[in-house]
């Protein structure tokens, strides 16, 4: 690759010369971040560097889930996390898939207002009508929308699901094209004048009272401004609470008359699977092994994959013949706490990191959240 001490007066001149803002990631957030930045400041020079020739974390990896609370996940963080940072996650959950729908045409991204399920499969885990109502009358406060929730008792002999004694149905969750997603992104990104390098890792930095300098892999550049969206990446470059976390997934191959239709998920959200049109996409198991899916390798896991499979085969697919198409691994961040970190790092830097696994729901609000940082 061409270092930039040999690239001509205008790849200079066009690319790395007086840059306003530099953007590390072209992930969701990074991509809203820019959006949002040119939004405000139309003459800005803004120039986003990515690592891979993809996004590199989860941004084009995830199931494509449009979630932003399961009862049984909100029941299992009430009882370790305080109640006001439940909901106040919740809000940004909710408010981010919002914000990304009005930024792109939900019919480019194959956007399906389909709900979700949130299957349980033990009568333990079952959920009394005050807990619901309780969800209900909380969801309410923070949407303006009743009813959310309510037990589906139907769904498993539907769709012919094995082990799930119920469900709780979400009225306003979906599912997306995560492909598409970030395509869009970009295309509105390119349309606003805002500048991507695929390719280009960012090594170090070094902030002066003047600018900051940017170490890459194919020379120094500087900005005014720096913005680090690096998620599960995030301390390669920063000394932040943001722990790589592996996702590990799978998706089947067609299958001919597949009734199946929604997004689903199990045991408080660590497995999760949805219809593809007419395939099963199926992904979770990070629980199976934490210390070995803490890992920034994108790799997959062969005894996850072989969970999954069995879990696709005894529960889902029951009596269905399939086979699996390709299996992949994508890189969240997580720490102690599921909120996300936007802040002002520095003078000149700001950073939006740790997801938490909810990056489609959050990612453009926290793109929207940098924008705000920047002056």
């Amino acid at each position: 690759m061409l270092q930039i001490d040999q690239l001509s007066y205008w790849e200079r001149d066009t690319y790395f010369n007086n840059n306003d803002v530099i953007i590390i990631g072209a992930g969701i957030v990074g991509l809203s971040a820019a959006i949002f930045i040119a939004e405000r400041f139309p003459n800005r020079r803004i120039l986003i560097v990515e690592q891979g020739y993809l996004p590199s974390g989860a941004s084009t990896k995830n199931a494509g889930f449009a979630c932003f609370g399961s009862p049984s996940e909100l029941e299992d963080d009430l009882k370790t996390i305080s109640e006001s940072a439940v909901w106040e996650t919740f809000q940004l959950r909710y408010e981010g898939l919002k914000a990304l729908l009005q930024l792109i045409d939900r019919t480019a991204i194959d956007y399906n207002p389909c709900g979700s399920w949130d299957l349980i499969q033990h009568d333990a885990e079952k959920m009394d009508d005050g807990f619901i109502d309780y969800l209900n009358q909380k969801a309410q406060e923070i949407t303006g929308e009743k009813s959310i929730y309510a037990e589906d008792k139907k769904i498993a002999n539907k769709f012919n699901f094995n082990g799930f004694s119920t469900s709780y149905y979400n009225r306003l969750e979906g599912s997306l094209n995560t492909g598409k997603l970030n395509n869009e992104l970009y295309r509105l990104a390119v349309k606003k004048n805002i500048k991507v390098l695929f390719g280009v890792r960012c090594e170090s930095f070094f902030e002066n009272n003047y600018n900051i300098e940017l170490h890459l892999n194919i020379g120094t550049v500087t900005t005014d401004q720096l913005i680090i969206c690096t998620n599960g990446f995030a301390k390669e470059l920063v000394n932040e609470d943001v722990i790589p976390a592996r996702g590990q997934v799978l998706i089947t191959k067609e299958i001919p008359n597949l009734k199946i239709n929604g997004t689903f998920h199990f045991d408080k959200g660590y497995y999760y699977f949805r219809n593809v049109g007419n395939r099963i996409l199926l992904g979770g198991g990070r629980n199976l092994n934490y210390t070995k899916e803490t890992s920034k390798k994108l790799e997959t896991n062969d005894s996850i994959q072989s969970a999954l499979k069995t879990i696709l085969s005894s529960q889902i697919l029951i009596d269905t013949p399939h086979e699996i198409d390709m299996s992949w691994a994508g890189i969240m961040g997580v720490g102690k706490s599921k909120e996300p970190i936007i802040k002002r790092y520095s003078n000149r830097i700001a950073i939006g990191v740790r997801m938490g696994g909810m990056g489609v729901a959050i990612g453009a609000l926290v793109g929207k959240k940098l924008s705000n940082l920047i002056d």
